[in-house]
């Protein structure tokens, strides 16, 4: 059986600046389900008192523990280290994170959850699991599988924009 590479085979553009209409954008439609979402997990976290700029930190720490700094906690999250810092500020004034000092490098502060932060945390992923899956009502694990494997591909896509150009080398220089 033969099988062609998708990608090799060359396609027409699914945008032209002639026809493009704001509600048929991807990125607007990713926007709008990313908002749906994080708005219902905001409103069903607020008995917490957390904002979504709170929990998702708490999250993180709660999943990758070891040696998490300001910085990676930013990158991890893809957001400006400045606010994060404000965020940690805040959550630090709730005893819900601590910062210590490395013991390898008195230069890096890494961030714990505190007990209670822990505890705080640990009720973020019941919360996130029943509002996505309320937003994937009605799909079916292979339609589930099948989103996550498309929205793979536009961030394959998006990278590979982003990859340095290598010139080709010339095997004749010295």
């Amino acid at each position: 059986m033969n099988t062609i590479d998708s990608a090799a085979v060359p396609r027409p553009p699914i945008y032209t600046a002639e026809t493009y209409r704001p509600e048929r954008s991807l990125g607007l439609l990713m926007r709008q389900v990313l908002t749906s979402i994080l708005q219902e997990a905001d409103r069903r976290l607020d008995v917490l008192d957390l904002t979504h700029a709170q929990w998702l930190p708490l999250f993180q720490l709660l999943c990758r523990p070891e040696d998490t700094t300001a910085v990676t906690l930013a990158r991890d999250l893809q957001v400006d280290p400045a606010g994060v810092t404000r965020v940690l500020d805040r959550l630090e004034a709730k005893q819900l994170v601590r910062r210590e000092r490395s013991c390898t490098d008195r230069r890096v502060v890494n961030l714990a959850l505190t007990d209670t932060g822990r505890a705080v945390a640990e009720q973020v992923p019941p919360v996130l699991t029943e509002v996505l899956n309320q937003h994937l009502q009605g799909f079916s694990v292979e339609e589930f599988e099948q989103l996550m494997g498309l929205l793979r591909r536009l961030l394959a896509n998006g990278e590979a924009m982003r990859a340095p150009v290598v010139a080709p080398r010339d095997e004749g220089a010295a």
